[in-house]
Formats: C-alpha cells, structure tokens, sequence
C-alpha cells in the first residue's frame, strides 16, 4: 500500500513538474507576443505617411459638415472695404439660345481678391569708402536695406532680405525644399536663384540670430513652467536626436547626438528649479525642479493595456486608473465653479482613490509594471491641480516638435552638424515670433538688416 503511494506520488511530482515547465514556456511565449504587439504598434505610429485602419467601408459618409438644424451660418467672405479697380462686365446684346434680343434687367456685383504680379526689383547700393584722419581707419557706409556691407565680384551680389525671410519661411516653417522654393521663386516672381544660394542665405539668418539664441536661452532658464520634449533626427544619415523646451512665449529647438541629462540641461540650464510638464522619460527627473507627469500618456498607455487580452481584474483596476485620470482634468476645469474648500476636497478625494488603486495592484506582469511607475510618479500626478499655470500634459512639446517633424520627413533631416546648428537657431526663432504675435517674415528682414546687436536683440526681447 505504501509502495503504491509512494509511486503515485512520484508521477503526481512529474506531472506537475512538467505542467510547471509549460506554463513557464507559456509565460514566455506569452511575453514575447505582446513584446511583438507593442513593437508593432510603434512601427504604426513611426510611419511617415497615413496608414490603413482596416476594411474600407462600401458606402463611406461624406466628407465635411452634415447638413442639418445645428450646422450654423454659412460662411462667406465680406465684401472688401478697398477697391482697386472697377470693371463693368456688359450683358450679351442676343440670347445664345435662341437669338432673341436681350433687354438689360438689373446689374450684380462680384468681388474677386487676387496677388497682384510681382516683379523683382535690384537696388545699387554705391558705398561710400572714408579714412578717418586721426586713427586711419576705414569707414564704410550702411544703407538700411542692406543685409551685409560686403561688396565687389565675390559679396558684392546678393539676394535682398525680403526674399531670403520668405525662403526661411518656406523652408523651415512649411518643409519646401531649396530647390522647390527656387523653382517658386522663379515661376511666380521671375526671380532666378539657386537651390545653394538659398542656403547660403538662410546661414546668413542663423548667424544674425545666434546671439538672439542665447539671449532665448537665458529667457529660459527663467521661465516659471516649460515642456520639454524630444524626437528622433537625422544628421549626415546618422541618427541624432532633436531636443525642445517649449514655454507660453519661448520655443527652443536644439540638435545634438545624444538624448541625455546634458542635452536636455542645454536647453534649461542644469539648475533649472521652475515646473516641468514631462512625459516619462527619466532624465527629466535630474533636474532640481518639480515635475508634472503627462497625463495623457498614462491614459494612452492605459488604454493599449487594455486593447490586449488579460484577466477581468486587471482590465477594471486599469478602467479605474482611467476613470481617476480622466475626473482630475474634469476638476481641472470646473476649478472656477468650486469653492477653494470644495476644490480642496475633491482633490484629496481623487488622490485618496487612486492611492488605493496602487495599493492593490493586480501581478500580470505589463499591468504591474505600470503600476509600479505610477507608484514611482505619484507625487508627479496631480501638480497641475495645484498650481494653475501649470498644463496637465506636454501637449505645448509636442505641438511644438510637429512642424520639425513635417520637415524632417519631407526633408530627412540635415546634411552636416553646421545645418543642424543652424536648423535650430532658425526654427526656434520663427516659433517664439509666431508664439509673440509676430510676422516672421518681417522679423527676418529686421534681423538682416538691423544696423546692431542691440537692435537685433531687441527683437526678443
């Protein structure tokens, strides 16, 4: 009987030696597919051009507004204040269909607002050449539209201010080419300039705007809340990193090698101690200043946790980490209906709630992980509540990074370092003037032809 035992027992370890090995081969095979569906997902989202959903439906709905009661006026253009030129368009003297004689019955008006044609103009410039009597120096003189005092057969031809802001523009703030906006130029201005030309040009603006740059970064580094944020880039076909710290009035873009505490620290200063809207990228936390975690990555990354198949238990608890998230920026915005009693306790409320959510986290393993760096972020979560200047995402960093990114794909990024370098300056220009309410264009023509560094700075300032 004992011998019976005994040997039913050593079957019953074997068997459950090898259920052990199985599920320990499935726990594997487990982690790998959903390794291979997260990869997946960010091949999905990496893609430079828009991508199939699924099926195409057999009968799509329109494009547009739908037609019904709450669709609103109907927009039209006002007729313009200012008028040019008048035209009268005379009524046909016989009907095209039938030959019968026409009788004028009322007159219509019709207001059409067009680019007049643009022909480029060349200005002389004949710079007078003193010596001073007393040191010997030479002096030269400077006209106001002059963009450099360069002169003979090598400088003494240039490319006028106005058409190089524009071609900053279109380059860098529309992602053209240097060689579609010389083939713009030429066909709607009949101006002729080279693809290289343009460039040449462009670092002309960089170098202007690199003391500008600084004094950016100075302006930074006394920022109160900034968002930083950082995207893939390409130098010379090698990767690189491009880097951008994004406030209310200031952008700055920065383009290096590597995507550390050093890069980043060239953009704020090492001892930046203001509020940074983040997203979890753990180099941030380096700084001695206090950090406000992005929001709606936490609810993207919930959400894809969801989309994937696991226990009952840990789909609730992720809803519930949500459903948190999701009533903290609605309190966000009913703050001016709330007492400062009553915004107080709701608040506490919505942190009570969640501590209890990461108290009893479910062990799959992608949902622990989760939750474990929420655990490490909980004092990170809910700063936006606090303060109210300060955004509950870094949405400003990434909306700031779109237009860099438009031109990296249209363009693949920069040849050599010298155009990185300058990529940056020009960019972070260009979007803290439209940042301030002004006209790049016409910034770019004082920049060129600002008579000193002090007029220059005034610039942003």
């Amino acid at each position: 009987m004992i011998a019976e035992l005994e040997r039913r027992l050593a079957r019953m370890e074997k068997e459950l030696a090898r259920a052990n090995e199985r599920i320990a081969e499935l726990e594997r095979e487990n982690r790998e597919l959903r390794r291979q569906l997260e990869e997946e997902r960010r091949k999905n989202k990496r893609q430079a051009s828009p991508f199939s959903k699924g099926n195409r439906k057999s009968e799509p709905k329109k494009p547009g507004r739908k037609p019904a009661s709450e669709y609103g006026e109907r927009f039209s253009r006002r007729a313009p204040a200012r008028i040019d030129r008048r035209e009268t368009v005379p009524c046909p003297l016989w009907c095209e269909h039938c030959g019968g004689r026409v009788q004028l019955d009322h007159a219509e008006k019709q207001y059409q607002t067009d680019i007049p044609p643009v022909e480029p103009t060349t200005i002389e410039f004949t710079i007078q050449v003193g010596r001073c009597e007393r040191c010997g120096r030479q002096l030269r003189g400077r006209h106001g539209e002059q963009t450099s005092g360069a002169a003979g057969q090598v400088g003494g031809v240039q490319i006028g201010p106005r058409a190089v802001a524009a071609a900053t523009h279109l380059n860098k703030n529309c992602g053209m080419s240097w060689r579609r906006i010389a083939t713009f130029f030429g066909d709607l201005f009949g101006l002729q300039v080279s693809a290289a030309g343009l460039c040449r040009a462009m670092q002309r603006v960089a170098n202007r705007g690199q003391p500008l740059y600084e004094e950016l970064r100075a302006q930074m580094h006394a920022e109160p809340v900034v968002s930083p944020d950082e995207t893939s880039w390409r130098v010379n076909g090698e990767g690189a990193w491009l880097h951008t710290a994004a406030a209310p009035e200031i952008t700055l873009y920065s383009i290096a090698r590597g995507r550390g505490f050093e890069e980043a620290a060239y953009l704020l200063g090492e001892d930046y101690e203001g509020i940074l809207a983040v997203d979890g990228w753990a180099p941030y936390r380096r700084f001695p200043a206090t950090i406000q975690t992005c929001l709606a990555h936490l609810l993207r990354r919930s959400r894809e946790l969801r989309l994937t198949p696991r226990p009952e238990k840990s789909r609730q608890w992720l809803e519930g980490v949500s459903t948190v998230f999701k009533r903290a920026l609605a309190l966000r915005d009913r703050r001016e209906e709330l007492s400062e009693h009553g915004f107080a306790i709701a608040r506490g409320r919505l942190a009570a709630e969640l501590d209890r959510l990461l108290d009893d986290p479910p062990l799959e393993d992608d949902t622990l992980t989760f939750a474990a760096h929420l655990v490490r972020e909980r004092h990170e979560l809910f700063v936006f509540l606090d303060h109210r200047e300060v955004p509950a995402t870094n949405h400003r960093a990434e909306q700031a990074i779109r237009p860099a990114v438009v031109n990296r794909k249209m363009n693949g990024g920069n040849r050599t370092w010298r155009g990185a370098n300058d990529q940056a300056i020009v960019t972070s220009l260009l979007r803290t003037w439209a940042q301030r309410g002004r006209s790049a264009i016409d910034q770019c023509i004082s920049l060129l032809t600002a008579p000193s560094l002090q007029a220059a700075l005034a610039l942003v300032r």
